[in-house]
């Protein structure tokens, strides 16, 4: 049984949205209206993860923390700063999706007989082309 998936809806409440201005395409708009959207999530107080999964999202996207521990995502793809929030809260949930998903854990397996004879042989082949490379001393030296 896997869990219900993640909704911007469930987790509004520990969500902060910043807007700026965005580097992003826009004319002149860009120098006018603030299109850029930060969404800082709060996973450290969200009651909806358990311990388990906020050390996962810890580890996992350490690198989008920002210096008080809360997720950052950060769009400024889009014209508008309705369609550039709907892409950061998207991009929000993909993201904790990915995160929380466990991964398959390797069976580890033996070699077969004929995969070591073609690495052997590839290893035999490999070695004799570097002596053919090699140079030999002549007798008149």
């Amino acid at each position: 049984m896997s869990a219900p998936p993640l909704q911007i809806e469930r987790l509004s409440p520990w969500i902060e949205l910043r807007f700026s201005r965005s580097p992003g395409p826009g004319g002149q708009n860009v120098n006018k209206l603030n299109t850029r959207v930060t969404v800082l999530f709060d996973f450290e107080s969200c009651n909806s993860l358990n311990t388990p999964q906020r050390k996962r999202i810890r580890d996992r996207l350490a690198t989008r923390l920002a210096r008080d521990g809360r997720l950052r995502v950060v769009c400024h793809r889009e014209r508008t700063q309705a369609r550039n929030r709907s892409t950061a809260e998207t991009r929000l949930v993909e993201l904790l999706t990915e995160a929380l998903r466990r991964p398959k854990t390797r069976v580890a397996t033996r070699p077969t007989a004929a995969s070591r004879e073609r690495r052997v042989r590839s290893k035999k082949q490999r070695g004799d082309l570097k002596r053919l490379r090699q140079t030999k001393p002549t007798v008149d030296d």
